[in-house]
């Protein structure tokens, strides 16, 4: 049976509602206190820096279109050199899957339901997404189209709306003055863009797999600009001083746009129903991606034993951080230590991948 049904623009899809998730309350206030008015630029270069890593990773599975990252690395690097390197890549979106369940009910606890137990948010998203997870490539590629429209929509409607209470001059200079924690700020903002690792299990799935890099430029083109308007938009309606003092900006320039006409004065709550769902597509993925390489790993037939499974360990992994403060330094800390992962270890693989392959049709060449 033909398993490859998912096209360019699905795959597009799946890209943008995995990145656009739970950063997008934090982002503007990650890239302020790193680049202080620079923050756009900030948002630029960690921009760059993740459409560079997810080219080198959309390049490797081009390059090997049957298999995903867990399979063609034991063939570029070895056996069990690979197996063990996989381990490190599961270990690090099992732990990012843990991260993102907590800072969801961190966000609807202090928001939304003051009353209910932090544990009770937690619990239920990550059920919904252990649920959803039982599916096969194919349902988990509809579910996300399903979601992008909604969650690019009303997102960009609060961006387009906050600009007439912008004051540009809140964005100079344009370069931040602390070049060492501007370096440390892309870091920061580049690690938001590691969900694009998904690609790695939906090129074997496509298609047209040689038609991946097309798909990878759009979805983080779509997303990492989104990004950049959101932070924009925030610090020039704001200003970096008071954007320091806000915990979510995102959400307090949703809370102080209002729709013309008065027919909506706050869109906050609109605002907060629109990022359940765009956490939810991240959670999703950030736990399929864990369960399915896992499979691939081990060599199991199916992964929805492992959905249920994984749930409690997750579960006690988003429970670990004592408060919020402490649960976003070690969000940052987990994502620029992912780089490592999602750059720098695929980068190696494709330069190892090149050499191998120069050096056999170096030697095919020779015999002939």
């Amino acid at each position: 049976m033909n398993t490859r049904k998912i096209t360019t623009i699905q795959a597009t899809a799946i890209l943008i509602s995995t990145i656009i998730g739970v950063g997008v309350l934090p982002l503007p206030l990650f890239a302020v206190q790193e680049g202080g008015t620079g923050a756009p630029l900030v948002t630029f270069l960690g921009l760059a820096l993740g459409a560079i890593g997810l080219v080198i990773l959309t390049q490797l599975g081009i390059r090997h279109p049957q298999k995903t990252i867990i399979t063609y690395s034991e063939d570029i690097i070895g056996k069990w050199l690979g197996r063990f390197c996989s381990l490190f890549v599961i270990l690090f979106f099992f732990i990012l899957t843990g991260l993102t369940a907590r800072e969801f009910g961190e966000v609807v606890v202090a928001g939304v339901l003051q009353e209910t137990p932090l544990e009770i948010t937690v619990i239920v998203m990550l059920l919904l997404a252990c649920i959803s997870c039982r599916n096969n490539i194919n349902v988990f590629s509809y579910i996300h189209n399903f979601y992008l429209p909604i969650i690019l929509a009303p997102v960009l409607i609060v961006v387009a709306l906050s600009l007439k209470n912008a004051n540009l001059l809140y964005l100079r200079p344009i370069i931040g003055t602390n070049l060492p924690d501007m370096f440390i700020g892309t870091l920061t903002i580049s690690a938001l863009f590691q969900g694009s690792f998904i690609m790695t299990i939906i090129i074997p799935s496509m298609k047209n797999p040689n038609q991946a890099i097309k798909a990878s430029l759009w979805g983080i083109s779509i997303s990492g600009g989104l990004y950049l308007l959101l932070v924009i938009a925030t610090v020039s309606v704001f200003g970096t001083e008071e954007m320091k003092q806000i915990l979510w900006p995102t959400l307090e320039l949703a809370r102080t746009t209002a729709v013309p006409g008065n027919v909506l004065q706050r869109l906050d709550v609109i605002f907060l129903a629109v990022w359940v769902t765009a956490v939810f597509t991240t959670l999703f993925s950030s736990y399929f991606f864990t369960i399915y390489s896992i499979k691939q790993l081990l060599h199991i037939q199916d992964h929805k034993m492992l959905s249920y499974f994984l749930f409690p360990f997750i579960f006690i992994l988003a429970m670990l951080p004592q408060n919020i403060f402490q649960m976003y330094e070690f969000i940052k800390f987990v994502g620029r230590a992912g780089l490592l992962i999602t750059i720098l270890y695929p980068g190696l693989l494709l330069m190892i991948d090149f050499l191998k392959n120069r050096r056999l049709k170096g030697s095919a060449s020779q015999q002939t």
